[in-house]
């Protein structure tokens, strides 16, 4: 996941830091420092001073602004706001999402609610605006980056409706707090309603789950002979399985009892019930926003600055993605339905939304002669940190190597901190590495930027500062924790993320790595997924943990083999979903109808899988928030992605050639040229096709990598 939070997507001022601190912490120095080598941040308290020298100096440089400097100085200053800003707003983030002290968790919150009643005062600066507009007339003689980022603040601050009239600016305002505040509710209802199933007895439940179950009691009557008189009660041992997304798929993948997956499957997808009147409300506060803004709807507002330009340019490629995965899907629906019958003993019978991660790997497992615990027996998370090594060293020259963190720097003992070297070019960037779970943690697996790289003169750059925050669970020792290989996977495609930051070369970090356009930013996280699954870069560091022994190239056919079995289906799901937030943030009747219709319709129409009557999935997809209208960016960059591995990386994935080319003409530009450019100067033959004024990504390559092509296909049999 690309963390992003909408302050820095929306708002004008992106990035930043205090013009005072110094750039890095410089990696031979042991004295004591404050929170990410933020001196300011030694303690909770200090978050306080820290936003309030940042707003002190954005001031300052906002009356410089006012005079109407040259378009250069304007830009550079308008960067070092951005930098400022960013550096409390991103420090902030990460520490209320990971920092295990409360009190440090409670300070960043203030901070990040201080910082944003700040942007909202520079968003409506119309002394900013009007210096922007003029520079922007006179900045034909500047860099295209600093053209591009004069056009892109201004562009951002109109978003924003700083060109509207008081009243309607005012309207606009308030609806954007209204719309965070909504999206506040949304998740913390999430957090306090997560929904049980009570399970009695607890010989219902598989051994090997019951780590990730509350054991419960109920009291029974004894039964005797003399059942009249009985009076004694006996106490009955079951299991409280609470349906957050892992123990939800642990459960669907894994219990044989069917009532039991169809009930946590059912109420997992019926809470927290609050949310479908959140949402509704959501949807209808973005969508008078946008109207306001002089947009048909949100979806319109959203994608106008992304490569697609046009939620009509989006809907052409999901409907024709959605007519090119139907037949395959269908295929694979079919061959899971009848595995299902074989298993049962049964003749028909139809595949229930909860038999299908069930059924899924046990076919899987059947066919291909997988155990998942075999083949994590060769992914210790000590093994796949040296992998990220190998692999950063054979396709860049950089070598990464781990350095000590100084006293006050870490928020938890076991974060580890890399720095990326090239031989000739000196330090890169900082990765910090957080990949154990804990109680309060962020729960996911996200890429977060805490400082963004920026010149700040001829012989001086600011390094970039970023933090991999993932949540493997067991041992805290890495040479003892085994991960699956989605774990892998995932560790990976964020690694593709803090690549992009550490790698860019942007003059501003207002383009700094990940800040570009959403359907643009997922590329790099898609395109490293690859890496995980081809054996010539899995032989290099995936080890037995016992034997040492390389893990065998028939396990990795195996595991790509099982990978491919219902990849049509998980395509058309992630189809769906783009789909519906297209859909719910496209133009909307007054009032909003019922959104579980709207979707249950669009599921029906679009996929192979049973709705289930009074279940609403929508209520907990956090995606319809933090990627408003922009799901499908995951779509158009693994369409891209699919089409770079194919014609760059794959002959030789390891090679310095291909890592050359994916470094200078790709992750060093991060949001500095135009999206277009950049892909078609990688891949110039065709790696996507102009469309009603927007780009949409060549679908071939992935088409042909899951045998979608109709002179493709292959039947798929039982081995």
């Amino acid at each position: 996941m690309l963390w992003s939070l909408a302050v820095a997507r929306n708002k004008t001022v992106q990035l930043f830091r205090h013009k005072n601190l110094p750039l890095l912490l410089r990696h031979r120095s042991f004295s004591t420092t404050g929170l990410y080598g933020i001196p300011h941040l030694k303690s909770p308290k200090g978050f306080q001073p820290f936003v309030d020298e940042a707003i002190q100096r954005s001031g300052e440089l906002v009356n410089y602004i006012s005079s109407k400097p040259s378009a250069s100085e304007l830009m550079r200053a308008m960067d070092e706001i951005s930098d400022t800003v960013c550096s409390v707003v991103d420090s902030a983030e990460l520490c209320r999402q990971t920092h295990p002290n409360r009190e440090f968790v409670e300070e960043a919150d203030k901070a990040a609610m201080k910082i944003n009643e700040y942007l909202h005062y520079l968003n409506t600066s119309h002394d900013v605006y009007d210096a922007l507009k003029k520079a922007e007339q006179e900045c034909h003689m500047l860099s295209a980056e600093a053209q591009r980022g004069i056009k892109s603040l201004r562009v951002e601050m109109e978003r924003g409706g700083i060109h509207l009239c008081p009243e309607t600016l005012d309207r606009v305002n308030k609806l954007d707090i209204g719309i965070s505040h909504l999206c506040r509710e949304y998740n913390q209802n999430i957090v306090t309603d997560p929904g049980t199933v009570d399970i009695y007895p607890a010989s219902r439940i598989p051994k090997n789950l019951h780590h990730l179950f509350k054991p419960i009691y109920k009291s029974e009557p004894l039964i005797t002979k003399d059942i009249s008189e009985s009076k004694d009660t006996v106490k009955e041992k079951g299991f409280r399985i609470t349906t957050d997304p892992r123990t939800l798929d642990s459960v669907l993948q894994l219990s044989s009892d069917d009532e039991i997956r169809k009930m946590v499957y059912i109420q997992a997808n019926s809470v927290p019930h609050a949310n479908v009147d959140v949402l509704k409300r959501l949807i209808s506060a973005r969508h008078e926003q946008a109207q306001i803004l002089g947009c048909g709807s949100y979806a319109e507002l959203a994608v106008k600055s992304n490569m697609a330009s046009s939620p009509k340019v989006v809907m052409s490629f999901l409907h024709e993605m959605s007519k090119m995965v139907q037949a395959k899907s269908t295929e694979e629906l079919n061959l899971l339905t009848k595995f299902k019958r074989e298993k049962c003993g049964q003749n028909n019978g139809d595949l229930r939304p909860w038999d299908e991660a069930y059924y899924t790997t046990m076919m899987k497992s059947s066919v291909y002669k997988l155990d998942s615990l075999v083949a994590a027996s060769y992914f210790s998370l000590s093994n796949c940190i040296e992998g990220l090594k190998v692999l950063v060293n054979s396709l860049f020259g950089v070598i990464c190597h781990r350095i000590p963190l100084a006293p006050g720097e870490s928020w938890d003992p076991q974060v580890l901190k890399l720095c990326l070297h090239h031989p000739e070019e000196g330090d890169l960037g900082y990765l910090y590495l957080d990949l154990y779970s804990r109680k309060g943690k962020y729960p996911g697996c996200a890429h977060f930027a805490i400082k963004g790289g920026r010149r700040i003169s001829q012989t001086e750059y600011q390094l970039p500062i970023v933090a991999l925050v993932c949540n493997f669970s067991g041992s805290r020792n890495p040479s003892a924790v085994r991960l699956n290989h989605s774990e892998v996977e995932t560790l990976f495609h964020e690694f593709g993320h803090a690549l992009h930051s550490l790698l860019s070369r942007t003059d501003y970090q207002h383009f700094s790595g990940t800040r570009t356009v959403l359907d643009f930013a997922e590329i790099p996280s898609n395109l490293f997924e690859y890496y995980a699954w081809d054996y010539r870069v899995l032989k290099t560091f995936a080890r037995h943990y016992s034997t040492g022994d390389a893990i065998p190239e028939k396990l990795v056919e195996s595991m790509l083999g099982a990978k491919n079995m219902f990849a049509a289906t998980d395509l058309q799901r992630q189809i769906f979903y783009a789909l519906a937030d297209q859909t719910l943030h496209g133009e909307q009747p007054h009032p909003l109808g019922d959104v579980s219709s709207v979707l249950a319709e669009l599921k029906r129409k679009h996929t192979n899988l049973e709705h289930i009557e009074g279940t609403h999935w929508e209520a907990r997809f956090s995606h319809l928030l933090n990627y408003g209208a922009g799901y499908y960016s995951y779509l158009y960059a693994k369409c891209f992605a699919a089409t770079i591995w194919k014609k760059v990386c794959k002959e030789d994935p390891l090679s310095p050639i291909a890592g050359n080319a994916l470094r200078t003409k790709f992750l060093q530009h991060g949001g500095a040229r135009d999206p277009a450019v950049i892909l078609n100067d990688l891949v110039p033959d065709g790696i996507y096709r102009s469309y009603n004024g927007g780009i949409i990504p060549d679908i071939s390559s992935l088409c042909e990598e899951m045998e979608l092509m109709e002179e493709n296909q292959k039947k798929v049999h039982l081995l």
